[in-house]
This record gives C-alpha cells, structure tokens and sequence, in this order.
C-alpha cells in the first residue's frame, strides 16, 4: 500500500490557497500546515459554541461535549486513558508546570539526568532544578554522530534518579530515539521517564502506552492542529506528583497540570485530528480500533517519508562544504534535516525561499546539540523538514535548489 498524497493533500486548505502556489514547504518542524478538520471544528466552536462550557443550555453543553470528545479519541490513538490527556498552551509550559511538581516531590541530592540532544523546553526547566538542590546529570550525545548511546544512560543511572527526560527524536539531529529501551533501562533503576515527542509525533502518533514512558508531550501545531500542547502523564505518576491546579482540581488527573484555563475552543478543535486520522484509514482501507488505525496510518506515512527522504540525504551526505547531522539512513531518522554550512543557515534559507523552498535557518532552540557537535550556534544550520503530505515533485524542487545554493 503507498500513501494517496493526492487525498492527502485534498484535505489541507493550504494547498488550494493562491498566496502559497509554487512554494514546497520545507519547515514542517517548525510547525505543520492544519487540516481542513480542525479549521472546521474551530471555526464551528467560535461560532456557535464560544460560551463558557459544561452549563446545561444546548451551546455549552455541545462546547463540552466538543472537549471531553478530543481528550478521548486522541488517548485512544495513544494508547492511553483518556483522563491521561491534558492540554496545556505549549509544550514548553507544560513541560514548565511538570518541573515545578517534581521540585516540590523531589529531595536535596535526587537526581534527574537530562541530554544535550534535546530543544531547550525539554531540557531547559528541568536543569534549572539544581538550584533547588536537585543533582542534574547530563546524557551526553556523541560529538561526531550526534547520537545517544544507551549504555552511557546505563552509566548514569543509580538508586538516586528519579527522572530521565530526553528526546523522541531531535529536531537537529533527526535520529529516532529507541524509547522502549531507554524506558525499560530507567524504570529498572526505579525512575520516571519523560520524552518530548515534539519532533517525532507529526511524523505518526506514537503508541505511548505501548512504549511505556510516563510523561509523552508533543505540540499539536505540529501534528496538523491548532497551537496546543498535549501532555500524556500516566495515573501511576499523576497521582503522585503534587497538584499544580486549583486545590478543588485535585482529583481530576487531567486538570492537575494545567494551572491555566483550558483554551476551550483549542482543545476542542484538536478532535479535528482524530477526524483526519480516520479520514485517511478510511481511505486507505486501515481498519481495528483506533490505536491500531492510528498506527497503522503511522506505518504508512514513515514509509512514504522514508523513501522521499533517502535521496536528499544522498544529496548532501557527501559533499565537502556540507556537514549532515545525524544518521545517513532514512530508516533511523525523522525527515527532519539540519545542514552546517561554511556560511549562515539563514542566508542559505533566504537563498531558498527566491526560488521557492521555504526553509528554515539557525539554532532552533538547541544550541546545546550544536554546541557538543561542535557547529557554531550563532551561524547556525539550515533546516529542511517535510511530512507526509510532501510530494515527490516537491523533495525533486527541493534538490534543484539545493544544487543551484550548495
């Protein structure tokens, strides 16, 4: 079975819009196109459902509904209960809210072990923990590949950690993190695990409850939705963290880490993609429950990323003004690709957008990768990332414009 792209396509608005025609979208880590789903569902919610929700007039009752409806098909697709899934304004806020709990469980000389792999929202709020006295030790990346090595985790693992946090994927690196692994190897040392699904969830929605971590977070702005972030924490941990809500929240799993009123509108918009996963199942003939919809339509979109993916890392793997970081195989990375150039990854990306390739160039939040594989941060890197509804007419575009700037 190969992905009908051109189905695909017909369910985003972008694609028929005059203002983007002659463009390929190269910055899909940054943020992802919406689905025709959601802009409904949203548009719908604000026009005939924007009052405060769960009142028993027919408005607020269907705006409810309209919640509750997102919070449960996307945790089917997860794989998890439903009451496991919070929204929250970003993932970086999440991931903030998250870090204050675990300060108030955690003790003096706890420790929690982070990478340098990660974007800053990851890393960022639980290193700050060491001025409370938390131990923070740092999973290094190898500073010519840019991977994560298990057995280096395993040499920082003892009966003090409490937390490991690290990437699904990197959005620089690009290399798939083995989570089932890295979860088995910390859970044996008696700790939590938290991965930040930001780079990898648009590619698929993950089986989380099949892989195990504790804390899943990835930002539905990039997995075809509205600018949400979306917070898996399972009950086990949930319940024993400190409630960061209102005191009268506390015994609602999902309100307990979700300091600030839900965006009402937002999260009910984001059942627009479970609209657009079964949309495309249907489509495709991908049927079961929905976490095996879900993952089968994951299968499907990887291996059409996989084979667009290849001939641009063929293109750049070898070429001596050109540093590639990350895996040179399609089948271990994202198609998320992060280029050092011997001049500014802007400048590149500017070089781009003229002949219509909108890219992206600079540190992306993760200067502490390109700082231990050692690029500049302040020059940068170009980045090009696509998706699955990125055709193979687009990726030929893109090498054209690669050749005509490299």
């Amino acid at each position: 079975m190969q992905l009908d792209t051109d189905f695909v396509r017909s369910q985003f608005p972008a694609f028929s819009e005059a203002s983007l025609e002659g463009q390929a979208f190269f910055e899909n880590a940054g943020g992802s196109f919406t689905c025709g789903q959601v802009i409904d569902r949203l548009t719908r919610f604000y026009r005939q459902r924007k009052v405060q929700p769960y009142a028993p007039y027919e408005a607020s009752r269907l705006a409810g509904e309209e919640m509750d409806e997102a919070r449960a098909r996307l945790a089917a697709l997860l794989g998890v209960a439903a009451d496991e899934v919070s929204f929250g304004p970003s993932t970086t806020q999440n991931t903030y809210v998250l870090a204050q709990a675990f300060r108030q469980w955690m003790q003096p000389g706890d420790v929690i072990v982070v990478t340098d792999q990660d974007h800053e929202a990851n890393s960022g709020p639980w290193r700050r923990l060491a001025d409370e006295g938390i131990e923070v030790r740092e999973w290094r990346i190898d500073p010519d590949s840019g991977l994560l090595r298990l057995e280096d985790l395993e040499n920082l693992l003892d009966e003090r950690v409490r937390l490991v946090c690290f990437p699904h994927c990197s959005n620089v690196v690009g290399a798939i993190n083995p989570v089932v692994e890295i979860t088995a190897a910390a859970h044996a040392a008696g700790a939590f695990v938290c991965v930040d699904g930001v780079s990898y969830a648009p590619h698929g929605l993950p089986d989380v409850g099949g892989m195990g971590p504790d804390i899943y977070l990835f930002s539905a702005y990039k997995t075809y939705g509205p600018h949400q972030g979306i917070m898996v924490i399972r009950r086990e941990l949930g319940e024993l963290l400190p409630n960061q809500a209102h005191y009268f929240n506390a015994g609602v799993l999902y309100k307990r880490f979700t300091p600030a009123g839900p965006d009402h509108a937002q999260v009910a918009a984001c059942a627009g993609m479970a609209d657009y996963v079964d949309t495309l199942a249907a489509h495709h003939g991908i049927q079961g429950d929905a976490a095996a919809r879900g993952q089968g339509l994951h299968d499907l979109m990887r291996a059409h990323e996989v084979a667009l993916l290849q001939p641009v890392l063929d293109a750049v793997k070898d070429r001596n003004t050109v540093r590639l970081l990350g895996p040179a195989q399609a089948e271990a990375r994202a198609p998320t690709v992060a280029l050092a150039l011997t001049r500014p990854g802007a400048d590149a990306a500017r070089d781009l957008a003229a002949r219509g390739i909108m890219a992206g160039g600079g540190d992306f939040y993760a200067l502490r990768a390109l700082g231990a594989m050692g690029v500049d941060a302040e020059q940068g890197v170009l980045r090009l990332s696509f998706v699955h509804y990125t055709t193979r007419a687009e990726v030929d575009k893109l090498l054209n414009a690669l050749e005509d700037i490299l």
